[in-house]
């Protein structure tokens, strides 16, 4: 089955020097595959000609659709906003990725190929046969590797990768989280998708990942692990939240 009506979600802030690169990448496997739609959504956050270049691009390529989302508070309303605006869009299939190429365009046709499979989830994994961190600093290794561990022991999950950001749904399961209060406000909310979403026909990729840089904020550290104390105490409670 040939996957058709889909599209990816990228939030972009601070990107003007890799733009161009992200876009020839993108351009390059939607024309390989004939189809697809990309959702790029700048906020506040970004102080450079980000947003500009978003607006320059989709005027030229209709392919391309800019939203400018500046009531956004943090990176998780950059990603809530890139899906309700794909599932405005109706696209069957919608898939996150990150900007500044940590992940790689060319494996878009993976994640299309187990949905045809019938998958309702595609996770991308760094972390089985097949998958890579690239040259990511040690930092960044630790703490995604620990954040898988420790949410898998505390939330009873088994997936190898619970904390990447190269996923994709189909347009049912958007529409249960979109409807559902999540409660992180930064990346831990990938994990936090992976759980509430374990009950659905999953499958993890094995995925390149590419970290700019090592820095991870305290406040993001921080409202991971109250999010994860948070489902931990339910779980143990009995009352285990899945969607």
């Amino acid at each position: 089955m040939k996957i058709e009506n889909w599209a990816v979600i990228i939030p972009l802030a601070n990107e003007e020097a890799d733009f161009l690169p992200l876009i020839e990448a993108l351009k390059k496997e939607l024309d390989a595959l004939n189809s697809g739609k990309v959702y790029l959504i700048t906020d506040n956050a970004s102080k450079d000609r980000t947003t500009e270049l978003c607006h320059q691009l989709a005027a030229t390529d209709s392919r391309f659709v800019s939203v400018w989302a500046p009531e956004n508070r943090n990176v998780v309303d950059a990603y809530l906003r890139g899906y309700r605006e794909a599932l405005r869009g109706n696209h069957e299939y919608i898939i996150e990725m990150d900007a500044g190429l940590s992940h790689d365009p060319a494996q878009l046709h993976a994640f299309l190929r187990e949905f045809s499979n019938g998958y309702e989830c595609v996770f991308g994994s760094r972390f089985i046969k097949g998958g890579t961190m690239g040259d990511s600093p040690f930092k960044r290794r630790f703490l995604s590797k620990a954040g898988t561990t420790l949410s898998n022991v505390l939330l009873g999950t088994s997936l190898r990768d619970m904390t990447s950001g190269y996923q994709g749904f189909r347009k049912h399961i958007v529409a249960a989280f979109l409807n559902y209060q999540l409660h992180s406000k930064a990346h831990f909310y990938q994990t936090e998708l992976r759980y509430l979403l374990r009950k659905k026909k999953i499958v993890e990729i094995p995925i390149t990942y590419k970290a700019p840089s090592p820095r991870v904020s305290q406040n993001a550290i921080k409202n991971s692990l109250q999010t994860l104390w948070f489902y931990f105490i339910q779980r143990l409670k009995g009352k285990a939240i899945s969607l």
